[in-house]
Order: structure tokens, then sequence, then C-alpha cells
């Protein structure tokens, strides 16, 4: 059992986040800060820790922490035009145990994981790994340039396909990487420079009290993308925690 039982979010949550938009500023955060609390960051951390009892069963290497799993409220705003304090979103990163949550960022990377995203008018999951630092995207390439069938097959899979369609194609570069004929078999993959696959949620299942069975089957299709990439990057897979 967890500590915090999952309730759902409410529709609250959402009309935080509408208002959030358009009052993104200190003074009014500072005053609906309970409403951030009760109405996001609480069902939030519920929500990861009963996807992470479900993945101890699905994926035992991966794992859901609310302390370390819930992406900051706040923007980094140091190198943007846009200094608005707050993101307009929530999310949360089940992350590799191995690895950490250090994805998309110059650290050493997080390996692959699983992803969700809410906002007011739109909520998505995901898998994979999103814009990793170059020696890691370069270690996936030489495993795909080395035998691309596996990683082939995981995404030619019939279900996968009909659930998550391809590759998100984000960033995906228009000419080969330096290195690789323009001819290579596995061309198309080896253009990518995130991994990840992904579909749009509807507001009744993110309004579910049953989200976190309804991401647990869903992450379990995304099971073999997620383990194939971090066997590529050397991260081992465990039969239990």
């Amino acid at each position: 059992m967890t500590e915090t039982e999952f309730t759902g979010f409410r529709p609250a949550a959402l009309g935080f986040l509408r208002s959030l938009k358009r009052n993104n500023d200190r003074d009014w955060f500072a005053k609906h800060r309970d409403t951030y609390e009760t109405e996001l960051r609480a069902p939030l951390g519920a929500l990861v820790e009963e996807v992470d009892v479900r993945l101890a069963t699905l994926a035992p290497e991966i794992v859901g922490d609310p302390k370390r799993s819930l992406f900051r409220i706040h923007r980094d705003v140091r190198f943007s035009a846009d200094k608005s304090p707050y993101k307009t979103n929530v999310a949360c990163w089940f992350h590799h145990s191995d690895a950490g949550r250090g994805v998309g960022t110059a650290a050493p990377h997080g390996g692959a994981g699983f992803y969700f995203h809410m906002e007011a008018t739109r909520a998505s999951i995901g898998a994979g790994i999103w814009m990793p630092p170059r020696p890691t995207l370069q270690r996936i390439r030489a495993v795909i340039d080395d035998d691309h069938r596996p990683l082939t097959k995981i995404l030619r899979d019939a279900a996968v396909k009909k659930k998550f369609g391809g590759l998100d194609e984000e960033n995906m570069l228009t000419r080969m990487p330096r290195g690789y004929a323009e001819d290579h078999p596995a061309a198309e993959l080896l253009r990518h420079q995130s991994y990840t696959l992904g579909r749009e949620l509807t507001q009744r299942e993110v309004l579910s009290v049953k989200l976190p069975d309804l991401l647990a089957r869903e992450y379990a299709q995304l099971v073999p993308l997620v383990r194939w990439i971090n066997g590529a990057l050397g991260l081992r897979t465990l039969a239990r925690r």
C-alpha cells in the first residue's frame, strides 16, 4: 500500500492551471499556493507512489519517488526571454534506479523511463529518453549501427504502433549524423535525437480515480522500448526489487 491513496485529480486542478496561465506571477501564486499543493502536488505525489507499486512488478528497475520524480513548477528563466516564473503544467518522471533523474541535461544521463504530463487543456504519457547529452546519444546510435533489428522489431509491434504510432520526430535531424552513410539501413533511426513514444490522454482519463491502473497498462506496452534503451546504455534489467 502507498502512504497516500490517490483519489484522482479534480476539475479544480485544471482550473488552477488555467488561472496560472493568465496570472503567471509570484504574488498570485503565493495567494493560491494552498490550491496548488492540495489539487496538484499532493495528488501527483500519490499517483507516483501508486504507479511505483505497479512498476515493481512490470519493470522493477524503474522507480517513482515523490521526492525525486515530480518536476519543479518553477521555471529556469536564466537563459529565457520569457521570464514567467512558473510552468503551466505538472509532470513526473519514473526513472531507472541506477541512473537517477538526469534526463535532458548535461549531467550524466538518466537513462530511459516513463513520463506523465498534465496541462489545463491537454495531458500525455510517454516513455523513452528525451534529448540525452551527446555521449549518451552516441552510445545509443552505436548500438543501432551495430544491429538495428531489435529496436526496429519493438517499434513495428502492431499493438505499439496502433496505440502510440512511431517515434516522436521532434528535433529529428534532416541529414545523417556525422560518421554515418546516407544509405545506412537504419538511417531514419539514426537521425533521431530523442527516442520516445507516447500518446495524448483524454480529460476523462486524466480525472479518473483509476489513472494509476491506466498508466501501468500503457507503460507495460512500452517496457520493451525502455529496456532496449537502458540496455544500450549499460543499465541492468531487474527481475524483482
